[in-house]
């Protein structure tokens, strides 16, 4: 309890600089100040979105990531129970716009609340569900109390805990090891991940699988990276997806210095705000560069700047090659799992720590390569575009065979969800 009140006197410490910091973020994506309310479980209606034909079950996916990764999931719910709708929250606004890319009107789109026993008490009165999926490593405090005094059961699903997080988690055992306990039952994604759990108090943990693996890249989308490979008659790319603040700096210095490739390098920051940075970086150094808004490159552009949004299996399916950013530098990297999907070869700096299952299976698989700086990057490049097709070509499939032999985290993670008490229809 003592913990849990120092938790609770912080967090209204942080309320002022909270409000600061989402007003910073609006500067770049105006998003961060609508529907507000939903933060702190105010709701403009006051009224429950559900009737007697309609009962919820929630699913938590905090941004972009957590959203796709749940496509599966939530269609399998839905196909399990077609009376309930579906309540998919979340914390940002790229998310929030990738849920409904992804899921159209079919789900309830609301912001998660912070973390305040009011907030939260809100939020479980307003809608009610019957019970709770929460993506990955979505773990509140505050929450998880809140949902057993309304005896709504929680799943942690999907459900990953590197090392460092687990050391992290573990100096604060006396607020955090209640709140994993609370948890009705955790669908870990490797048996790694299930330990770590499990040794935080975590209780029962079954190892089912990376929902990722299930995520099937839009035919749509893969088509149109297909046009964009005719468009270019035979140019080699190469793809930085996913960089994170810092790394763009680094891979364009070592491009610079081992140019003499005609290759084309797509560059696609992680967040979109970043998008208008990036560019200026690219001015700044004198690139032949244009935005992917602005329409294809032509023979003469060196970096293309994808600036879109939903958009990454296009670009997978464009590229002879990708490296996957947020691993140069000790970020913990970023998931390669869509890569793969796409039949694209991986490289990968040496932090991958967030990742470290599936970056460790890419590896032995043959799909992925790991490099250990961005010049080490660049002599890799240059290395398999010189080989012509043949490493590329066992590589690509090498990817699709790892992908492949990955699937069916869906179907086990729903078994584990109609076996548990509490569930939808009981």
């Amino acid at each position: 309890m003592i913990a849990r009140w120092l938790y609770l006197l912080a967090l209204y410490l942080l309320l002022p600089a909270i409000f600061v910091r989402l007003a910073w973020r609006a500067r770049r994506q105006p998003e961060y100040l609508a529907n507000l309310g939903e933060r702190f479980a105010v709701y403009a209606d006051g009224r429950r979105p559900r009737n007697g034909k309609n009962r919820l079950i929630w699913v938590h996916a905090v941004s972009v990531g957590e959203t796709r990764a749940a496509q599966p999931l939530v269609e399998a719910l839905q196909a399990r129970w077609p009376a309930h709708r579906i309540l998919l929250t979340g914390m940002t606004p790229t998310g929030r716009a990738a849920g409904a890319e992804v899921f159209g009107e079919r789900v309830i789109q609301a912001y998660l609340p912070y973390d305040l026993p009011d907030a939260v008490d809100r939020f479980f009165r307003h809608f009610a569900p019957e019970f709770g999926v929460l993506m990955e490593t979505e773990i509140w405090p505050n929450l998880l109390a809140g949902a057993r005094r309304h005896e709504i059961p929680l799943l942690l699903v999907n459900a990953r805990l590197s090392e460092r997080s687990a050391r992290g988690y573990r100096r604060f055992a006396a607020l955090v090891r209640p709140a994993f306990a609370s948890l009705a039952a955790v669908a870990a994604q490797s048996e790694a991940d299930a330990a770590r759990l499990a040794a935080l108090g975590a209780a029962p943990v079954a190892v089912c699988g990376n929902l990722k693996f299930d995520v099937v890249p839009a035919p749509e989308r893969l088509a149109l990276g297909q046009s964009w490979r005719t468009a270019l008659a035979g140019r080699p790319v190469w793809l930085a997806a996913s960089t994170r603040e810092g790394e763009e700096a680094l891979l364009l210095d070592a491009w610079q210095r081992h140019a003499g490739s005609d290759a084309l390098l797509v560059l696609v920051p992680r967040h979109p705000q970043r998008f208008a940075e990036v560019a200026e970086l690219l001015a700044a150094r004198g690139l032949a560069w244009r935005r992917r808004s602005e329409g294809l490159p032509d023979a003469g552009t060196a970096v293309w700047l994808g600036d879109s949004m939903g958009e990454m299996a296009a670009y997978y399916a464009f590229a002879d090659l990708a490296f996957i950013g947020g691993s140069l530098l000790p970020l913990g990297g970023q998931n390669l799992i869509e890569a793969a999907a796409c039949g694209c070869p991986v490289l990968v700096g040496p932090h991958t720590f967030n990742f470290q299952r599936a970056t460790e299976d890419a590896l032995a698989a043959g799909a992925a390569q790991r490099v250990a700086d961005a010049d080490a990057l660049m002599l890799t490049v240059d290395r398999l575009f010189s080989e012509k097709t043949t490493s590329l070509a066992a590589m690509r499939a090498a990817a699709g065979e790892f992908a492949a032999a990955h699937r069916g985290a869906t179907q086990r993670t729903l078994a584990l969800i109609e076996r548990f008490p509490g569930r939808a229809g009981r």
